[in-house]
């Protein structure tokens, strides 16, 4: 069974509202605020979004103003609380160094810390590129998926006590294989995307209820596998399917326009409402092929109507 995936091949992905939408952003159109400070120190909270909106007009034009190749937007280097951004006027680049010092990098801050044993990793004090609370659920939890994708995967075949509705704590009984993984989330089919342009069946949306965890694998003669349901945002029950649980998300991509003009348009809102606000997820018709890749921004545009003009004239007026 092929994996999840925000961003589906074919041409399909899921956005955030907060830095999304339907039209291609411009490298052109990147500049300065007026009133953009010589220098800017991090602190615990800010958002590459934040810093940048600090500086730029455009927040997605981050990447053009440190200077950053594709591999670089892909792979960033984590900026830490404490550290300082600075502004060279002259070249109209930021930087971790002062104007004229260094390359540009800088270094993480240093920690006095008492004598004992620690395993951790400094990209966890790193600044995230937009809070954690708001993308990090949407990566874990995949919301698209291609045709058949749930078809071969476990599904629930039971409940204890034939329950209708399962929560935290519940025992259920689940067929098929797992392939050696003891973790899973559970999503629920849901209907299909169709690209508003073409009326194509692009993927389908999965609605994501919850976690279980492996209590007994099925044994010869027992043809179920018994779990628990660790957590559940929605109730599941008999049908749902699991799919192993994902690794960490990736926290550092970087806000920045995508490799080539996209025209979109939006197939969906997420939780099935007819509006979307900040932070709120949508679905669009376009996805990698079509040059998008984590951290793209687009733009969004609300079609207007064609309306009389007093003398005869017609116009678009855009809202």
């Amino acid at each position: 069974m092929k994996n999840f995936s925000t961003v589906v091949t074919r041409a399909a992905a899921a956005v955030l509202v907060a830095c999304v939408v339907a039209g291609p952003v411009q490298a052109a159109e990147c500049a300065f605020k007026p009133n953009a400070p010589d220098q800017h120190r991090v602190v615990k909270g800010d958002t590459l979004w934040d810093i940048s909106g600090t500086f730029l007009e455009h927040p997605w034009c981050w990447p053009q103003v440190w200077g950053m190749n594709r591999d670089e937007i892909r792979n960033p280097h984590w900026i830490y609380p404490g550290q300082i951004v600075y502004f060279d006027r002259k070249t109209g680049r930021l930087s971790l160094n002062k104007p004229g010092e260094g390359d540009g990098r800088g270094e993480p801050p240093l920690m006095r810390l008492s004598p004992q044993v620690r395993s951790a990793g400094l990209e966890n004090d790193a600044i995230q590129s937009i809070p954690a609370g708001v993308i990090e659920p949407y990566l874990t939890q995949p919301l698209i998926i291609e045709k058949n994708q749930l078809a071969s995967a476990p599904r629930i075949a039971a409940s204890e006590e034939n329950r209708v509705y399962l929560g935290a704590g519940d025992r259920l009984y689940v067929r098929g294989e797992l392939n050696g993984a003891t973790s899973f989330q559970v999503f629920r089919p849901g209907g299909a995307l169709r690209d508003p342009q073409t009326g194509a069946v692009l993927a389908h949306e999965a609605t994501y209820v919850g976690t279980v965890s492996l209590v007994k694998a099925a044994t010869p003669g027992v043809d179920v596998h018994t779990f628990t349901v660790s957590s559940s945002v929605s109730e599941m029950g008999v049908g749902d399917r699991l799919v192993p649980a994902p690794p960490p998300a990736v926290r550092n991509y970087v806000p920045h326009a995508p490799q080539r003009l996209v025209d979109a348009r939006v197939m969906s809102i997420y939780s099935g409402v007819t509006h979307a606000g900040q932070s709120q997820v949508v679905t669009v018709n376009r996805g990698s092929i079509d040059g998008l890749d984590v951290g793209a921004v687009l733009q969004l545009y609300h079609f207007g109507k064609t309306v009389p003009d007093p003398e005869g004239r017609k116009g678009f007026l855009g809202i």
